[in-house]
C-alpha cells in the first residue's frame, strides 16, 4: 500500500477546520510555495577565510532563519531513529508516573529538573496560558483526535542530551558549532536543548510566540540579543507538521501577537511561512522570530533535535527568565559549568565520526580544558538542564 502524499496530508489537516477548511488548505499551499521561493536555503558554506558565507549571513539577518540542507547524513539519521525508539520505550506510563507501561523505571524518574512535557492529542497546552512567562498569547485550534488516541502524549523532552547520545552527537556537529561561533562569537554560550515529537494525528500545537523574554527593553537591544535555535529534522518538516515563522519579525521587538491574529482575521497570521525541510536539514532560527506550529493532523511525523546558543554578553551577569528552570543569576562559573556539555558533545561525535575534524571551542582552548565522553561524563549530565541559560 502506497504512503499518503503531501497533498493528502494537507487535505487531512484542512478537514479538521470545519467551515475554515478551504481557507486552511489555501493557507498551507500558499505558505509552502512562498517558503521554497525564499533565497535562504542551501548547504553550510564558509569562504576562503573560514567565515560563514556572506549570502547566508545576509539572508539570516534579513529573514531571521536559514535552512541548511543535507547537514545530517543517512547513517546519523538512522542512529537517531534507533535511539528515539528506545527513548519512547522508556517514557512514563503517563504524566507524573515513575514507571513505564510495563513497570520498568521510566526515563527521567530520578530527575528533579523538568524533562517530559505532555499534551492531550492535537491540543495546544501552552496557548493562552501563563506558562513560559505567558509568551504564548493566543490559543490555537485544537482539532478532535481519533477515538483510539491516547488520553495524553509526550511532545517535548527537555534536557534531551542526558537521555540521547545521538542528540548529543548532533550537538557536537563541527559545522553547526562553527556557525554558532560565526553568529554569536567564538565565546558563544549554550541555551537549552530539547526533542520535539509531533506524531501524526497526535502531535500538539505550539501557539504563536517569540522566545525571548529578558532583553526586550535593554538599552543594548538588537535583532540577535536573545540568541538562536538550531532545529535538526529527522523525518523532514512540512507545512502541516512543521514550525511556521513570520520572516523579519526578529527585528520588530516585542510583538503584540493578539493584534497580529486580529489583523489577520484568524490564527493564520498573514505573511507567515512554514519551515520546509528534508530529512537531515537543519534550520537556524532567531529566537525573536514570531513562530509556532499547528497540531499535526497530517500523516507524517516530525521529530526535531532542538538546541540553541547565545552571545556570552547576553547571559553573563544576567538574571535568567525562569522559562525552562528556576530563575538564577548567570555568572561566569555557572556559564562555564553549563558549557561542559559542548565538550562532551564534541568528543561523543569524534568517537562516532572519527574522520571529521572536531570543533575547537575557544573558551576551552584558552583554558586548556579537554573533555572525554564516557560513563562518568554521562553521569555528570544528570539534571544538567537545571542550569539552562534561559533568557
Amino acid at each position: 500500500m502506497s504512503q499518503p502524499d503531501y497533498m493528502d496530508s494537507i487535505e487531512a489537516c484542512a478537514a479538521h477546520y470545519g467551515d475554515e477548511a478551504d481557507a486552511m488548505r489555501d493557507y498551507l499551499i500558499a505558505g509552502h510555495k512562498a517558503a521554497v521561493e525564499l533565497d535562504n536555503r542551501g548547504p553550510i558554506e564558509f569562504d576562503a577565510h573560514g567565515k560563514l558565507a556572506s549570502h547566508i549571513v545576509d539572508a539570516y539577518k534579513k529573514y531571521g532563519f536559514y535552512v541548511f540542507t543535507g547537514v545530517l547524513q543517512s547513517a546519523e539519521l538512522d542512529d537517531i531513529k534507533q535511539d528515539l525508539a528506545q527513548i519512547k520505550e522508556r517514557f512514563p506510563a503517563g504524566p507524573g508516573e515513575k514507571v513505564t507501561a510495563i513497570g520498568a523505571p521510566a526515563l527521567g524518574a530520578d530527575c528533579t529538573a523538568p524533562n517530559l512535557v505532555w499534551s492531550k492529542p492535537l491540543g495546544d497546552p501552552l496557548g493562552g496560558s501563563t506558562l513560559a512567562n505567558g509568551r504564548h498569547q493566543v490559543k490555537l485550534h485544537e482539532p478532535k483526535a481519533a477515538d483510539d488516541a491516547p488520553e495524553m502524549a509526550p511532545f517535548i523532552l527537555l534536557g534531551s542530551l542526558q537521555f540521547s547520545e545521538t542528540c548529543l552527537r548532533v550537538y557536537g556537529h563541527p559545522q553547526l558549532l562553527k556557525v554558532a561561533a560565526e553568529i554569536n562569537g567564538e565565546d558563544f554560550a549554550p541555551f537549552n536543548e530539547s526533542l520535539f515529537i509531533k506524531e501524526p494525528g497526535i502531535g500538539a500545537a505550539v501557539s504563536w510566540h517569540q522566545d525571548g523574554t529578558t532583553h526586550w527593553d535593554s538599552e543594548d537591544f538588537d535583532d540577535g540579543i536573545h540568541g538562536f535555535n538550531f532545529m535538526a529534522q529527522v523525518y523532514g518538516s512540512t507545512a502541516v507538521n512543521g514550525v511556521w515563522v513570520l520572516p523579519g519579525s526578529h527585528k520588530l521587538g516585542k510583538v503584540d501577537i493578539k493584534q497580529l491574529v486580529a489583523d489577520s482575521g484568524s490564527e493564520r497570521i498573514a505573511g507567515t511561512v512554514p519551515l520546509i525541510c528534508a530529512p537531515g536539514d537543519v534550520v537556524i532560527c532567531n529566537r525573536q522570530l514570531v513562530h509556532g506550529s499547528f497540531a499535526n493532523t497530517g500523516f507524517e511525523p516530525r521529530v526535531t533535535v532542538n538546541f540553541g546558543f547565545h552571545r556570552r554578553s547576553s547571559v553573563l551577569g544576567v538574571m535568567g527568565a525562569g522559562t525552562h528552570n528556576d530563575a538564577q543569576m548567570f555568572d561566569a562559573d555557572l556559564i562555564a559549568k553549563r558549557s561542559e556539555v559542548i565538550g562532551y558533545g564534541i568528543d561523543a561525535r569524534r568517537q562516532r565520526f572519527p574522520d571529521e575534524d572536531p570543533f575547537q571551542y575557544q573558551p576551552f582552548v584558552a583554558q586548556g580544558r579537554t573533555y572525554q565522553w564516557n560513563a562518568d561524563a554521562k553521569a555528570a549530565l544528570h539534571d544538567y538542564n537545571a542550569l539552562d541559560l534561559s533568557i
